[in-house]
């Protein structure tokens, strides 16, 4: 028996849409959230067209274009959701529509896995999903690959479109307070190094969040129990969660060791995680909610260092002076997908942008027609750039800091300037990069 895709009715009336728009093939991600017993699609998104390689590339797919989008999707999705899978509507049937399906999946998870820091877990689904449908006839064909077992062969699997499917999910939701610091290697003219590092050093301090305790309303749950009991059934709950890590792990990385500096990442993260309405367990909440402060932390991270490295001919010039450099932190910003409810996607927001560029990249990157006014940017206060001496001893508990100091060698400042980084739920963001 293969595995069971409940799906939001809407993803029908996405696809048919897709289906007219004859384009020649036209492919696309599928979203949801896995479980043990099935699988729920909440929301599909075509890949956006890739206007150099138009005209000629024919009919042929893009497949780095299609991981790509996947990457800068996966990004943009809260705890509890992910990418389960790709559509592809063409009118070619047969073994050469599976063997492609076949190639984006292991290439979407590949490319997705690799900025993924947190430890897989024993109960997590490995299968994805793929959907052909056929713009003519409109059949759809549903299989599912195991993206962990390179010799997977194709499943069939039942494809189940429902009404309100999201409707009743439960949201989790805290605020984190993050405190940590990275040595930077001797060479830091080495960006292969300097990644390194600074990956490793989020590495250990999700290594340790993984370890921490997760109190939900103010309890620990028993990790079977389920996350819902004694409510009333089909109706939505919220929950705050508390998550705490035990100070001695905290500083369990702190040694003297030979470095060429140091990043300090401070500041607060809002997380958030949605979980589904079939009797989801407390441990099912708390490794939603764990994943999604990682992942929001190292993705804020990853953008400040891109966003640094395309401009970092602009800051050549200043010789081999030392000086101190501030650095906003992109906050968090929250996008209902109104067909499913209280599920939401999110996008980051840097302090030079506008939320008419936040709307643009939802349009863009996942096919939603969203509003300013549809944006819920309360959870994370926009950045501050405050000055040392102005802020030495005088910082507000709500804002999240991250300063930098230029290394020495120009050569090297995007990354420096990329790499510190730090974030606050309802703060600010500033980043300390010493050099030694």
């Amino acid at each position: 028996m293969g595995r069971s895709y409940i799906v939001e009715d809407a993803v029908e009336g996405y696809l048919t849409k897709q289906c007219e728009q004859k384009a020649g093939p036209v492919t696309g991600l599928l979203i949801g959230q896995s479980s043990t017993q099935r699988d729920f699609v909440v929301t599909a998104t075509r890949t956006p067209q890739r206007e150099e390689s138009t005209a000629a590339a024919g009919n042929s797919l893009d497949k780095e274009w299609v991981t790509e989008h996947a990457r800068q999707v996966s990004r943009m999705l809260p705890g509890g959701l992910s990418v389960l899978g790709v559509f592809l509507i063409t009118e070619t049937d047969g073994k050469d529509t599976l063997t492609t399906l076949r190639q984006l999946v292991f290439a979407v998870e590949n490319l997705i896995s690799s900025e993924r820091l947190w430890n897989p877990a024993d109960d997590d689904v490995t299968d994805y999903v793929t959907l052909h449908v056929n713009p003519k006839t409109r059949k759809t064909f549903c299989r599912t690959f195991d993206v962990k077992d390179p010799k997977s062969v194709a499943k069939p699997a039942d494809w189940k479109y429902q009404s309100g499917l999201c409707s009743s999910w439960s949201t989790v939701s805290c605020c984190l307070s993050v405190d940590m610091l990275v040595p930077l290697p001797d060479n830091r003219t080495n960006t292969e190094d300097t990644d390194k590092c600074l990956k490793e050093g989020l590495r250990v301090w999700a290594h340790q969040l993984e370890s921490g305790v997760c109190l939900i309303d103010g309890k620990r749950l028993a990790e079977d129990s389920e996350l819902t009991v004694g409510q009333k059934r089909n109706v939505r709950q919220t929950y705050t969660a508390q998550l705490l890590i035990t100070p001695d792990e905290r500083r369990s990385a702190d040694a003297v060791q030979q470095c060429g500096g140091s990043v300090s990442v401070r500041g607060a993260i809002h997380s958030r995680a949605y979980i589904h309405s079939n009797k989801p367990k407390a441990r099912l909440a708390e490794k939603l909610l764990k994943r999604d402060a990682v992942s929001t932390v190292a993705t804020r991270v990853q953008m400040l260092l891109e966003e640094l490295l395309t401009t970092e001919g602009e800051s050549k010039g200043s010789g081999d002076k030392q000086r101190r450099e501030q650095f906003s932190l992109p906050n968090r910003i929250f996008c209902p997908l109104k067909a499913s409810g209280p599920v939401c996607v999110c996008d980051y927001l840097f302090s030079d942008e506008g939320l008419s560029e936040v709307t643009d990249r939802l349009k863009e990157m996942l096919d939603i027609d969203a509003a300013e006014e549809d944006l819920d940017t309360r959870q994370e206060t926009p950045a501050e750039v405050i000055e040392r001496d102005a802020a030495a001893g005088r910082t507000k508990p709500t804002l999240e800091t991250v300063e930098a100091l230029e290394p020495k060698r120009n050569n090297y400042i995007g990354v420096a300037m990329a790499t510190a980084v730090t974030l606050l739920a309802t703060a600010a963001s500033m980043l300390y990069l010493n050099d030694v």
